[in-house]
């Protein structure tokens, strides 16, 4: 699944919050829609059974209360996505990244295969479709996902290489698949972001830490052994680079991937690093882009939004540009595309107490044209303009009129983006307006009559109501300028 993500440290983002966000897209030919939604205690199975893969496991008892964002669309798993659990942990899952030939040699992939030619089916092991539903309802802090998914993988395998970020209100750790049954993970450092667009990101792992105490890096129990007999590790100075050892470095990440990491680190870091012309320190297809960095000023929600709706905008390889070369027009893939399904962005706020400590940001559809909006976490059902979605197109839901809008709005660019432009600034102005109304009433709350999951629902469907004004009218916009601007239109009145 193509996906980006962007993970800020606490220490680096403008409210002292840990934030974690990705892009979940489908993949292409397809378009996935998607729902908000919370599963609680009693909705959790006792054994989980894989759609794809056909593996089952056994879950421990008391799950606890979660967010998810799940497919409409029944046959193919739940894809729970991202959430938040009623411990303030947050979870995102995955980030499809890359290996290499070496490692899937000497720990192969666990495929599902179904029976054939007298041989019985054969189970695969756990993937995308599975991995939120097998850890957030079961872990307390951000290690402890780490921990819970490791021990997960290194039993039942995985059909796929996949990068899941955990967080809680102090830490960010980033776990990453190599092979079938092996993984590391680092945690992101509180001072720095990290950004990863389907490739295999970390690339400085201290396996000391890792095999010791574990301060900063986890891994496989057996990862140095396995390194070392398979030959996996092609430095000449000794040292120890995931990408090289696990990783990949092909001509198609030079077009898929890495140009996502470099307009990212471009807009954070725009003056740390020269990112443009012959003498640039790293261009689109570099392949040594840091994974994490220090950023130039503090992150905000607005500012990951607009790096993860991104069309390299200000640069000669926008799609909608008109300058410049027009081959290098949309010659790397966006960020903002088209096969966006949602966005999340989990926000945990270290200075508001527990009980509306989690905000869940939300957008969907391509993100170059939507809005993200931000939800309280700790409830017990979710707004119905986020969570009544279906399979019928329908401006009622919020998934379908936001993948409206962007087609709409995509085949006429510069006159509709004033439009969004208007739109998402709207969304998130009175957004923050809501939340920070509902932050003052939450004190008064305590103690009283009316569970704080309930004021934060109350809260939640006033953000909705003003979600569906602000988007319906974004969308009575954008369709009457499309609409002018048809190919059959004639400037000639008929009356």
């Amino acid at each position: 699944m193509a996906c980006t993500t962007v993970l800020v440290g606490k220490n680096a983002s403008y409210d002292g919050s840990t934030m974690i966000a990705r892009n979940d897209d489908s993949c292409t030919g397809h378009f996935t829609p998607k729902r908000f939604t919370v599963v609680h205690p009693e909705e959790q199975p006792k054994v989980y059974a894989s759609v794809l893969s056909k593996v089952t496991v056994e879950l421990p008892d008391h799950p606890m209360r979660y967010t998810a964002v799940p497919n409409v669309i029944p046959g193919k798993g739940i894809w729970a996505a991202a959430g938040v659990n009623e411990k303030n942990v947050g979870m995102t899952a995955t980030e499809t990244i890359t290996t290499n030939a070496r490692v899937l040699g000497a720990d192969p992939l666990v495929e599902y295969r179904p029976a054939a030619d007298g041989k019985p089916e054969k189970a695969g092991g756990i993937g995308e479709e599975d991995l939120v539903v097998l850890v957030l309802p079961y872990i307390k802090n951000a290690r402890e996902g780490v921990e819970r998914l490791g021990s997960l993988v290194g039993q039942y395998g995985t059909y796929e290489m996949n990068g899941i970020a955990f967080q809680d209100v102090n830490e960010i750790w980033w776990f990453e698949s190599v092979g079938g049954h092996h993984w590391i993970a680092r945690k992101v450092p509180d001072d720095a972001y990290a950004v990863m667009p389907n490739q295999l990101g970390i690339d400085r792992f201290d396996l000391k830490d890792a095999l010791g105490k574990k301060k900063e890096h986890m891994c496989s129990a057996d990862l140095a052994d396995f390194v070392r007999v398979n030959h996996l590790n092609p430095a000449i100075d000794g040292g120890f680079n995931p990408r090289d050892v696990f990783g990949s470095h092909d001509d198609a990440d030079h077009v898929y991937n890495t140009p996502r990491a470099w307009f990212m680190e471009r807009y954070f870091n725009p003056r740390t690093s020269v990112w443009d012309g012959e003498e640039a320190d790293f261009g689109p297809e570099s392949d040594d882009i840091p994974w994490c960095r220090v950023p130039e000023k503090k992150i905000t929600v607005e500012d990951i939004k607009y790096v993860l709706s991104s069309h390299f905008q200000g640069t000669p390889y926008d799609p909608y540009g008109n300058y410049g070369d027009a081959k290098r027009r949309g010659m790397y893939r966006p960020i903002g595309i088209n096969r966006n399904d949602f966005l999340a962005l989990i926000q945990l706020r270290p200075y508001m107490p527990e009980e509306h400590r989690a905000v869940e940001w939300l957008a969907f559809g391509s993100n170059a044209f939507n809005a993200f909006v931000p939800l309280f976490a700790n409830i017990d059902r979710a707004p119905e303009y986020l969570a009544d979605t279906d399979e019928t197109v329908s401006t009622g839901s919020f998934y379908w009129a936001s993948r409206l809008i962007a087609a709409l709005a995509d085949a006429h660019f510069s006159e509709c983006q004033e439009h969004i432009e208007r739109y998402r600034f709207a969304v998130q102005s009175r957004g923050h307006e809501l939340m920070n109304k509902y932050d003052r009433l939450f004190p008064a709350a305590a103690g009283g009559k009316e569970p704080f999951a309930a004021l934060c629902e109350k809260a939640n469907q006033e953000i909705a109501d003003m979600l569906k004004e602000e988007t319906q009218s974004a969308l009575d916009k954008v369709l009457f300028t499309a609409t002018s601007l048809m190919k059959n239109s004639y400037g000639r009145s008929d009356n």
